[in-house]
């Protein structure tokens, strides 16, 4: 095929609004000697999209500075977009010229400490341009080929949300016949939690708005619970008959981080990857020695992790959970619908060149 000079990308070009997003024409990029280019067929939508243009990170020193994810400056401008899906149509010098035409999807994840270790890393579309664009270069050993019928904008669901996801399940050692709450089941991490965590019969309490219990259910939660409930740790006891909980995974942090606490039995542990409810809470020290409890951190995932999803897709164990589809040239109206939260999965961005 005939690659163009230049192509259609969105850029983010300064912290703030949704008018620090601009459609531009841009050259298209040339891969490097280890590197493949993308046609990218669509993107995924991610809070941590949001979260870089809002400069919302934040640093140690001072929660309200506004900082990329790396709580440093975002380098800007920047081609938005981590969730890649689509076709490798060019390889760098040190790259198999068999690898053009397979279609990919891309961990967006570079590693600084080796692919097993995700403490240390930049991202695709914050350190280097993503996949708000019609073509997009990444390292070849981050451009996984997949055997699936699925469409691009089914695939480009998956890559950040069930990367973060599986990794959240794995820190905290999530093990058949275990408890779990999830906050935010609704949106692209959380929902992603209740598949995995079904992968390992595990039973599941989803927290979600309401009207979106149904769908919840249906990817194997065995209750749901409404995230407007006034006593949320009570809410939770009740439909569990005060069955203890064994492990929370909060994707939303905010102010029921307390109640989630409560309800966690002696020993257990709390994982969270998110704060988008609010990422300054206030911790009792005495509930956390007195029971024992785990707070684990978690972000990302490792290579083999990735791996393992690209494996879990093309065996057809994990559901794709498209709520909308946008153009690429309408990318300001999908992050404003993504910021309005009544979807249940992920939004996407269709970048096919031929698309108006």
């Amino acid at each position: 095929m005939t690659i163009p000079e230049t192509m259609l990308a969105v850029r983010q070009i300064g912290v703030g609004d949704l008018d620090q997003l601009e459609l531009v024409q841009v050259p298209v990029p040339r891969p490097g000697p280890k590197e493949v280019l993308v046609q990218v067929g669509a993107c995924g939508l991610n809070n941590s999209d949001i979260m870089r243009r809002i400069g919302g990170y934040g640093s140690e020193d001072d929660p309200a500075s506004a900082t990329g994810w790396k709580r440093q400056p975002p380098g800007l401008p920047r081609i938005q977009g981590s969730d890649i899906a689509g076709t490798i149509v060019a390889v760098g010098s040190d790259v198999d010229i068999a690898r053009r035409g397979h279609r990919v999807l891309v961990n967006p994840t570079l590693y600084n400490l080796g692919p097993e270790d995700p403490t240390d890393v930049d991202y695709l579309g914050s350190e280097r341009d993503g996949g708000y664009a019609e073509y997009c270069v990444v390292p070849s050993a981050n451009a996984h080929r997949i055997e699936t019928d699925l469409a691009f904008e089914d695939l480009a669901t998956f890559p950040i949300a069930y990367l973060t996801a599986l990794h959240m399940l794995n820190r905290a050692r999530v093990a058949c016949g275990e408890t779990v709450v999830v906050t935010g089941a609704s949106g692209g991490v959380g929902s992603a939690v209740l598949q995995w965590a079904a992968l390992r019969d595990a039973r599941t309490v989803a927290i979600v708005g309401d009207g979106k219990e149904n769908s919840a259910l249906s990817l194997g939660a065995e209750h749901t619970v409404s995230r407007t409930a006034a006593a949320m740790n009570k809410a939770i006891r009740d439909v569990l008959r005060d069955r203890p909980v064994d492990v929370v995974v909060d994707v939303a942090g905010g102010p029921n981080f307390v109640q989630l606490l409560s309800v966690l039995r002696p020993g257990g542990r709390y994982v969270t990857c998110g704060a988008i409810a609010g990422p300054v809470v206030t911790l009792d020290l005495r509930t956390l020695y007195l029971k024992h409890l785990e707070l684990i951190g978690s972000s990302y995932g490792t290579t083999s992790e990735f791996a393992e999803l690209v494996a879990a897709i093309e065996a057809k164990q994990l559901k794709p959970l498209r709520a909308a589809t946008f153009p690429l040239s309408r990318a300001k109206e999908a992050q404003a619908a993504f910021l309005q939260k009544r979807h249940f999965g992920n939004i996407i961005l269709e970048c096919r060149r031929s698309q108006s």
